[in-house]
């Protein structure tokens, strides 16, 4: 099975196009909701948006383009404050509303507006609104006090433009940040140590067209590796990154799953029980918090008592309830951050409701390895963040249908033997 473009690196790049005038074409971008959103709020700006085969994107934002990005667009994607930074620095103005998403903890965006205040930048809020605006963009020294994914591409991108260098020390290391900094190179960008903790962006006076590929997702890479391992099958992964999943990996492998790095791809198998395994998340390149719900999925079929503490998010436990409807046996920690799972657990077939894109990952993995069938409903989220999920689980062996609510149902061992 073939991994899609990364989600978290299409959407900034999508964003970035609004810092040229000319087209901007982009390969692999995964056919999502949020790109939808993403497409919706580009052309309400003004740009043109050309679909083409095989999930390509031409984007095009020549002439005039607005700085107000849609409040109901804002509302529903996190993602949409990664339009504060290019707007800013191609319009000297941006008009958004605190952005919405996934209701999985505290992500203030107080580093974004530090970082464009220092480097001349105005911003106010205003009945749930930003209004940022700068006569012009001066490089900065930015230290972040926290490694924010989205401050670290919202400044790189609004810097790409500013007079003279901008250094962001402290910076995310995700992969889509130096997918984001690849692509913007390709336009005339001047970026150097994305991926690194330490990014230096010497500003130009304007960009050019822009031709790339986004990277695969290590994400929807990482959580059909986990389904492999829960369900007790054997695939094939390609466009595995598997330098960006070496946490994962370890884990994986530590708890009894073979993981193969092959010329082809990446083969993921599991031959016998699953031991249980303790789990931190933290920053890249820690173990992703984005991985943590569907690593609790499979450690609900590990022989015997795994520790899962989340640092992160302080919300990011909100599906244990539902994965316990299932049959699953996992305390909540008093402080929330942790829990403790226990097993193996003989899930079992119920009604859930998906309340988060990875939450609801974990909860078709659950599914997959319950007796019986499981309806879900909140599938809007998954369709947010997977490319057409349930088609790809249908392929490897699960049995799943599709309707307002999706429907599960499996023996127990949904992608056994499957390529």
């Amino acid at each position: 099975m073939r991994i899609s473009g990364a989600k978290n690196a299409a959407l900034p790049i999508m964003a970035a196009a609004l810092l040229t005038d000319q087209p901007c074409r982009l390969e692999n971008v995964p056919r999502l909701a949020d790109v939808d959103n993403s497409i919706a709020i580009l052309t309400e700006l003004g740009a043109s948006v050309d679909r083409g085969a095989e999930n390509t994107l031409t984007i095009t934002a020549a002439g005039s383009i607005g700085s107000s990005v849609p409040y109901e667009r804002a509302r529903v994607m996190r993602a949409s404050i990664l339009f504060m930074g290019p707007l800013l620095a191609r319009n000297g103005e941006a008009i958004l509303a605190k952005p919405g998403g996934d209701d999985i903890g505290m992500r203030r965006v107080d580093q974004h507006v530090a970082g464009m205040v220092q480097m001349g930048a105005s911003v106010d809020e205003d009945e749930g609104n930003f209004i940022c605006r700068a006569e012009h963009l001066t490089g900065a020294d930015i230290l972040l006090d926290m490694p924010t994914v989205t401050g670290t591409e919202n400044l790189m991108m609004a810097a790409t433009l500013a007079d003279g260098q901008t250094t962001i020390s402290n910076a995310a290391r995700e992969p889509h940040i130096a997918d984001l900094a690849h692509a913007l190179n390709t336009m005339g960008a001047r970026i150097s140590g994305a991926g690194s903790d330490r990014i230096e962006v010497e500003g130009v006076a304007r960009l050019g067209a822009g031709n790339h590929r986004v990277c695969p997702d290590y994400l929807e890479a990482g959580t059909y590796a986990i389904a492999v391992a829960a369900t007790g099958g054997e695939v094939m992964l390609v466009d595995f990154p598997a330098v960006d999943l070496r946490s994962l990996v370890t884990k994986l492998r530590m708890a009894g799953v073979l993981v193969e790095v092959e010329a082809e791809g990446v083969r993921v198998r599991r031959e016998g029980p699953i031991r249980p395994v303790d789990l931190i998340t933290w920053t890249h390149p820690g173990f992703a918090t984005d991985l943590q719900p569907q690593y609790t999925a499979l450690m609900t079929q590990a022989a015997g008592t795994s520790v899962i503490q989340e640092f992160l998010f302080e919300n990011r436990f909100n599906y244990v309830s539902e994965l316990n409807a299932l049959g699953a046996n996992i305390e909540l920690f008093p402080h929330r951050r942790g829990i403790r799972v226990h097993g193996p657990s003989a899930l079992r077939g119920n009604a859930v409701t998906i309340p988060d894109i990875r939450a609801g990952a974990a909860l078709m993995i659950g599914a997959m390895c319950a007796g019986g069938g499981t309806t879900l409903s909140g599938v809007e989220h998954l369709d947010r963040g997977y490319e057409d999920m349930a088609g790809k689980l249908s392929q490897l062996g699960a049995q799943v249908r599709e309707g307002a609510v999706r429907a599960v149902d499996s023996p127990g061992e949904a992608i056994a033997g499957a390529e």
